[in-house]
């Protein structure tokens, strides 16, 4: 036997050894023998390099190389999930989301492991890169640390091109046993997190890391399951390790049986009303368990379900995480004041007597809609419990006690508080129909402006305010006919100011479409969504005014990511007069509505920042052209740094601006790491075939 086919049958023997311990759980071989082969593999590969494979199992064991974790693209959603803080919140979604259906579904429960999220990436069966969840776009490739994750397979029991989302985590004793050495680590996520994120792999590999996936994305469709207790039997048949604490809900506990026998999975049958008290198991039974998880997650077993439903920006529609417990305070109501937000809508937010929560003081909180406060039976005087959702909105949870003085349960009154116009139920929520109402003019005017939309900086609300009231402004074109002159002699509006509002709108004509198209209000439409439909075929404002006259659904549907409801939304406000006058008004101010087929958008991976520039550049000569690749990617260029700025590309030289920087704590960016933000070669050349992987998703 020849030295190239003894290292393929020792890969192919240790591989083998390394599924069954750390994904069946079983040993197939001994300790000795298994270091006798892996001794035996590490050595003809020193001797003889060439016959060494990137996915070798030697590999796990790491190596002292750093790495910069070069940013790459996701080719799979990588979106959040929407939060719920009850049973009876978890209920009331299965049920909007089958009405939503009109047909009967199943779901799938699994526990949500506090680790840190992770997409593998296989070719034909190779495992070819690890990235972080990043933006949910773009992400760290953080490859070489998971290969040292042993649970993390390297090559697939099948030839297939896959991506696989899941969790990586430490266990609680491993966290333990390696606390000693690491005391400023708060917990286990913490220390997973870092781990992943080290620069030399082979510290990373010192660190017993482990990983459940939950859910995989086939390149060829014709192979993928048609929902998810197959995806995930295929999973754990490919070789990954899936959580086995899984439930299923239905319409009874026989349909749910006989779901599980098809995909050939154990798991717990039950049916729809058994999802309170099995919360409440899984609740007492979370501190025995060897790792941390922080809530549950219920999804939607039916794929064809979850492809009609879509995504949002923010998280799919198909799944929902539900939280174990949040920051907690308790006070009193003191008011109940009634906003309108920019799309009309209506939300009761509670007055609060003031009170510590999370490290900040707490005044107000929301209460969501009347459902909301007819279910709490919330009524003012009330002493109530506030907690904050997701660890940021603080809301009101429960009554605690009621009032003494006789208040009964809230009402919100049928008009708006604004115009005084009737409102209007739209589902859970009531909503303000008159166009011209102050509060949604100046609301969609400072959205528009706002820095992570048009990113008119000096024409902030207060600045909005001003403008309606002299009746200067009354939808979003006006900002580009203003007389802005005539602000002069009042008071806070000297020249200087004035020149600032006139070089904002100026500026803001140079955002691209996909900016533009976030900005002007499309339902469901943000950063994120725009790129999307850019890449999927819409380069163009015409194109989607023709889609949304014809009613194609379909040509919207065909995208990733964007269901029937986020259609529907987008042609009605297409088709909208309104909306119509508003982009013939921007057309005429000469905002960008194309994206020229020859200009790919870029990831809008600085979209939210602030850059300045210093020093010279030996790729970038003159320095506008770093410029320019910052603001094609969404970032705002500075020339001087502030308070506000957030990162400094730093050439040779440089001067004060470095100093100034690092006083302020400001991120420090060298060319070489510029160059891999952006995704390129030393000379230039983009890394699409290193970096990027194309399975069509």
């Amino acid at each position: 036997m020849d030295l190239k086919e003894q290292a393929r049958q020792l890969t192919d023997e240790l591989l083998r050894a390394q599924k069954a311990y750390y994904v069946d759980g079983r040993s197939i071989i001994s300790d000795l023998e298994y270091d006798r082969l892996f001794d035996e593999l590490v050595r003809i590969e020193s001797e003889h390099p060439e016959l060494k494979d990137e996915n070798s199992p030697t590999s796990r064991v790491g190596s002292d190389l750093t790495s910069d974790f070069p940013e790459v693209s996701h080719t799979i959603p990588v979106l959040s999930l929407d939060k719920a803080y009850s049973s009876q919140e978890v209920v009331a979604w299965m049920e909007k989301t089958a009405r939503s259906a009109g047909r009967d579904l199943s779901f799938v429960e699994e526990e949500k492991i506090d680790g840190i999220s992770i997409v593998l990436y296989y070719e034909n069966g190779i495992f070819v890169r690890a990235l972080t969840r990043g933006n949910g776009y773009v992400g760290n490739d953080v490859s070489s640390n998971v290969k040292t994750v042993k649970t993390v397979p390297l090559v697939l029991t099948e030839p297939v091109t896959i991506a696989v989302r899941g969790e990586i985590y430490l266990a609680k004793k491993d966290f333990e046993a390696l606390r000693e050495s690491s005391p400023e680590v708060a917990n286990p996520r913490n220390m997973a997190a870092g781990t992943v994120r080290r620069q030399k792999s082979s510290e990373a590999a010192a660190v017993p890391l482990t990983i459940f996936v939950y859910e995989g994305f086939w390149a060829d469709e014709s192979k993928r399951p048609d929902n998810h207790l197959a995806i995930l039997a295929s999973l754990k048949r490919l070789g990954f390790r899936i959580n086995p604490h899984l439930a299923v809900f239905s319409s009874s506990k026989e349909q749910s049986e006989k779901l599980l026998e098809k995909a050939g999975l154990e798991a717990e049958p039950l049916a729809f009303g058994d999802l309170a008290s099995y919360l409440e198991r899984v609740t007492e039974r979370r501190a025995s368990l060897e790792y941390e998880i922080d809530g549950m997650v219920t999804k939607v077993n039916e794929l064809d379900v979850r492809e009609a439903l879509g995504y949002t920006e923010h998280h799919p529609r198909w799944a929902i995480a539900y939280k174990f417990e949040s920051p907690q305070a308790v006070t009193k109501v003191k008011a109940v004041t009634v906003q309108v937000g920019r799309t009309g809508r209506i939300t009761p937010v509670a007055e609060l007597e003031p009170v510590q929560l999370g490290g900040s003081v707490v005044r107000r909180a929301t209460l969501h809609n009347q459902e909301y406060i007819d279910s709490l039976e919330l009524a003012l005087g009330d002493t109530v419990s506030v907690v904050k959702r997701g660890d940021v909105i603080p809301a009101v949870d429960q009554v605690l006690e009621k009032n003494e003085e006789g208040n009964t349960t809230f009402v919100i009154p049928r008009t708006c508080p604004c115009c005084s116009s009737p409102l209007v139920q739209k589902g859970a929520h009531l909503y303000c129909v008159n166009r011209d109402c102050p509060d949604q003019v100046k609301g969609m005017l400072a959205f528009f402006t706002a820095r992570d939309q048009m990113d008119m900086e000096s024409i902030g609300p207060k600045a909005i305010e001003k403008l309606y009231d002299m009746k200067l402004v009354r939808d979003i074109p006006d900002l580009y006919t203003c007389d802005y002159d005539v602000l002069k002699g009042e008071k806070g509006y000297g020249e200087k100011m004035i020149a600032s509002f006139k070089a904002a709108v100026e500026e803001s004509k140079k955002r691209p479409f996909s900016t533009v198209l976030a900005s002007i209000g499309l339902p469901d439409v943000g950063a994120k969504s725009a790129q999307i439909l850019i890449r999927g075929g819409f380069s163009d404002i015409d194109r989607l005014l023709k889609a949304s006259d014809e009613n194609d659904i379909a040509a919207f549907t065909s995208i990733p990511q964007i269901g029937e409801q986020t259609a529907a939304g987008i042609i009605a406000a297409l088709q909208d007069d309104a909306m119509r006058e508003r982009i013939a008004g921007l057309r005429a101010a000469g905002l960008q509505f194309e994206q020229k087929a020859q200009e790919e958008l870029p990831d809008q991976i600085f979209a939210g920042q602030v850059w300045a520039v210093t020093g010279s550049f030996e790729h970038f000569n003159p320095r506008s052209l770093a410029l320019k690749e910052l603001e094609k990617r969404g970032a705002r260029t500075v020339s001087s740094i502030t308070g506000k700025t957030t990162h400094l590309l730093a050439g040779t030289g440089g001067g004060s601006k470095r100093e100034t920087a690092a006083s302020l704590g400001v991120r420090i960016v060298s060319e070489a790491e510029f160059m891999a933000m952006l995704g390129q070669e030393e000379h230039g050349q983009e890394k699409k075939d290193a970096q990027q992987l194309s399975f069509g998703f």
